[in-house]
């Protein structure tokens, strides 16, 4: 997300810190650059010319133009104001409403509304501990309460089963009883949609939010329709009132105008975004993390946190002792691949790390993608349990057997073999030095990751 947006300040900004000090024109002429990335990432006009003057009135004050650092100072200033615009506030889902909890999904079809009920559902269980039970509104799409169910079942959670006739205000008042009596904590609400916004679809809504009177409202919007999504978000907060929005496909959107003008459009917090297919890649939106992936600075705080959610810290702290002794095994490196392989999309991760942003030539020539790990891991599971302890076996005729059994090449297993070596050697002479809980191959290390956390070979940058 943000990409052609972040290249571009990037490239603005490189050039103001190059320059000692900075004249008002300098400033303006930058702001100009600021409002045509802006315009070109498809943010609303109005909000981009409220950014520019609230950016400019402070770029161009005496604090910033004779700072030893202006070029730092603007950066800042810029920063501040993407936060204020996309919601200083995490805005949490509102849980506090008498059990059970009536959540109400809305938004046109194909925004990935489905899809993200079931990804809500998901993350109230296992983050907040709740009893959930969802339930299909859309009696017009086919298959769609099937589509639910299916989710619901991968999910783990309950979901409400389907009564033929029924229509959506019987379904969400059959919702809430079942909640009540079976002792649900909350109640997700899928709603249909349309194609475009049109008054049946929104005298229904009406219909079944005066019938349960939700604690939420969440608009699921898709971040890839730009303005269209910020005039969807407009209509249905006048119309219906929507108390949030979700953000989906926010890990395919190159340009990010919607979720920069969502939220200056309707005042309506931006809550989560969807950021991959997997029913687990929801993600609460964070404004000072995303102003910071704009600017190229990265998150490593969210990288450090989906780590720490998947990472098995005793195991990982065994691993890393191993290593610094010298005794890093192909096993324990397949077990680092699939714990970056559950982080998620190693896109959306690299996108987190500061500074990849400007590495898009090396990161091309590494071939890095999930498929690569996909290809590393099958290689390391095509050796025998020997081979993985012990490297050293791998004449050319066992390499040549497991390229076979891996659906690979010899050069491939060649590349891992001598990647898989650096990364070992670099290991052990870390141990040597000390340098515990590092990252090799990043740059000098990233500190504060899970102890052991390793990037897959090739992430060497």
């Amino acid at each position: 997300m943000f990409d052609g947006l972040s290249d571009k300040f990037g490239d603005i900004f490189d050039r103001l810190k190059k320059r000692g000090a900075l004249s008002e024109s300098d400033v303006s002429e930058a702001m100009r650059e600021i409002r045509v990335a802006l315009l070109e990432a498809d943010v609303a006009l109005p909000v981009v010319k409220e950014f520019i003057d609230g950016v400019k009135e402070q770029a161009v004050g005496h604090d910033v133009i004779k700072s030893v650092t202006p070029g730092q100072m603007i950066i800042k200033v810029v920063n501040d104001h993407l936060v204020e615009m996309l919601g200083p506030e995490d805005a949490e889902i509102n849980l506090a409403a008498a059990a059970p909890v009536p959540i109400l999904m809305v938004g046109l079809q194909g925004s990935g509304k489905t899809t993200t009920t079931g990804k809500l559902a998901l993350r109230l269980k296992n983050r907040d501990r709740k009893k959930v039970l969802v339930a299909g509104l859309d009696v017009a799409r086919p298959a769609a309460q099937e589509q639910l169910a299916q989710l619901a079942k991968q999910a783990e959670v309950e979901s409400l089963a389907p009564v033929f006739g029924e229509q959506p205000v019987g379904i969400s008042k059959r919702a809430m009883e079942v909640g009540r009596k079976e002792g649900f904590d909350v109640v997700i609400l899928d709603t249909a949609g349309r194609l475009a916004i049109d008054q049946e679809l929104m005298t229904e809504v009406a219909e079944i939010r005066n019938t349960v009177a939700p604690a939420e409202i969440l608009l699921v919007a898709d971040a890839m329709s730009g303005q269209d999504a910020v005039n969807v978000a407009k209509e249905f907060n006048e119309k219906i009132g929507i108390t949030g929005i979700v953000l989906t496909r926010v890990d395919g959107d190159a340009r990010g105008g919607a979720a920069l003008s969502m939220r200056q459009v309707t005042g309506c917090p931006i809550k989560l975004m969807g950021v991959g297919e997997k029913l687990d890649a929801l993600d609460t939106f964070q404004a000072e993390r995303i102003a910071g992936r704009i600017l190229g600075m990265g998150d490593i705080v969210g990288l450090v946190e989906k780590a720490g959610e998947v990472v098995d810290q005793e195991e990982a702290e065994k691993v890393a002792k191993r290593a610094m002794k010298g005794q890093f095994t192909l096993e324990d490196l397949q077990q680092q691949l699939a714990q970056v392989k559950n982080m998620g999309d190693l896109g959306g991760l690299m996108g987190m790390l500061p500074g990849v942003g400007k590495m898009k030539k090396q990161i091309a020539e590494a071939n890095i993608d999930d498929k690569m790990i996909a290809r590393q891991e099958a290689i390391i599971l095509s050796m025998t349990p020997k081979e993985r302890r012990n490297p050293k076996l791998l004449n050319a005729k066992r390499r040549k057997r497991i390229a076979a059994g891996s659906g690979t090449s010899v050069q491939d297993v060649n590349r891992l073999l001598k990647q898989f070596q650096q990364m070992a050697s670099m290991m052990k002479k870390m141990g040597k030095k000390g340098m515990k809980g590092m990252m090799p191959g990043m740059g000098g290390g990233m500190p504060n990751m899970p102890g052991g956390m390793m990037p897959p070979p090739g992430m060497k940058f």
